[in-house]
């Protein structure tokens, strides 16, 4: 069944697919992630995401916590650059307590000023941990060498000293003026006619007063290549390369993230890791990945290996490109590459709950979302002198940077 749509008067937008099943997945998106924050403002969208569950107008934390999980469901949100979602499954019958449990943290919410104290601790805890997984703060600080002086660089959970200085005022300040009606979508993969589902949502959102974001994002510009190296207290030595990508409305983006999957995506017959992994041995870790935001995007290399082979690791990882900006892929490999890519993307939609993930996102930016078999369609269209001409264009070795996690002795 194809997707259907609805758009409130406020400007909240719904997506839905009916499917069969006990179990349905729903969630709320806003356009709203770290790169909205101002500079003062550094881990707010991150913070308001753990905060909205501790507490509404006429819930504790305790009920709010307890609305979904009593029913045998389960209920998260994550915060990303550009994103903040609130996501619940649950058996198909309980749509009607998501939405309005959705509602009310979404709109209601108090963040009272004992819990502010206590989320502190909590995610200041939660960067210390984070601090201590090189290979996970290398891809952040990456991003902020890429994007230095732009809050895309900035990390999401901002920083302990950010963090210590946030205060309720600036929450509900933040809250007002980024968090729009018109840059909302309610998203919904289960067992619901759409009929119903529409009746819920008018029910506990078609009264919230129409708003708009007050701060428009500021556009990343004037990238320069730069290369960084840091001593780090860890075994393995940890590296990124990268460029920045295609934005997500680019027509070549599709073209990218399949030449990234070929280059290192999670299968293992993927160029880097049969090169660098299988046949030499010299890394633990190697992948490839694209990232793309609104305005801009991210390709980056990353490796994970002994000192002494770091070096080598980068060298032929410089080749595998030049591999693919010098020589126009064969169709026997180009159908490999579609067939491979495609089959992933076909794994990823069998999860409902990642598909509901994924149209809520693309709907934010897109008025129709376009279903697994147009995907499958452009990539299918893609030939290999487009992928040539990507390749030239974002793998060019002098616009590259790096960021070096060295061990020490």
């Amino acid at each position: 069944m194809a997707y259907q749509y609805y758009i409130l008067e406020n400007g909240i937008k719904i997506i839905h697919r009916r499917v069969s099943g006990n179990v349905s997945h729903c969630g709320l998106m806003v356009n709203t992630g770290s790169r909205d924050e101002l500079e003062n403002e550094s881990g707010m969208a991150h913070f308001i995401e753990h905060m909205i569950f501790k507490g509404t107008k006429k819930r504790k934390a305790y009920h709010v916590l307890s609305r979904i999980e009593n029913i045998g469901g389960d209920l998260n949100a994550f915060t990303t650059k550009e994103e903040t979602c609130i996501y619940a499954s649950f058996l198909s019958p309980y749509y009607q307590q998501s939405l309005e449990l959705f509602a009310d943290v979404a709109f209601s919410s108090t963040f009272p000023q004992k819990e502010i104290a206590k989320e502190k601790d909590v995610i200041i805890d939660e960067i210390n941990s984070y601090n201590d997984s090189p290979a996970e703060m290398i891809y952040d600080d990456f991003e902020d060498l890429i994007f230095r002086n732009h809050p895309l660089g900035r990390n999401i959970l901002g920083n302990i000293e950010s963090v210590k200085k946030i205060r309720r005022n600036d929450i509900f300040r933040f809250v007002k003026n980024n968090y729009s009606t018109r840059q909302m979508v309610i998203a919904s993969v289960g067992n619901i006619e759409f009929r119903k589902l529409i009746k819920y949502v008018q029910k506990y959102y078609g009264h919230i007063k129409n708003s708009a974001r007050v701060h428009e994002r500021k556009e990343f510009s004037n990238y320069a290549s730069l290369h960084l190296s840091e001593k780090k207290d860890s075994y393995l030595t940890h590296a990124l390369l990268g460029n920045i990508g295609y934005a997500r409305s680019h027509p070549q983006r599709l073209a990218l993230a399949l030449v990234t999957n070929l280059l290192g995506g999670p299968a293992l017959n993927s160029r880097l890791n049969l090169t660098i992994r299988e046949k030499y041995g010299l890394a633990y870790t190697i992948e490839a990945s694209y990232q793309p935001y609104s305005d801009t995007g991210l390709f980056s290399i990353y490796i994970g290996s002994d000192k002494n082979h770091i070096d080598r690791s980068i060298k032929l990882a410089f080749r595998e490109l030049k591999k693919l900006r010098d020589k126009r892929l064969g169709s026997v490999q180009l159908h490999r590459a579609k067939k491979q890519v495609i089959g992933q993307l076909a794994i990823g939609f069998e999860s409902r709950l990642s598909e509901m993930l994924g149209i809520a996102k693309n709907h934010l930016h897109e008025s129709a979302v376009k279903s697994l078999d147009q995907i499958i369609q452009e990539i299918e269209a893609i030939g290999a002198g487009e992928m040539l001409e990507v390749s030239n264009e974002i793998f060019t070795a002098y616009n590259m940077s790096s960021l070096i996690y060295t061990a020490r002795e």
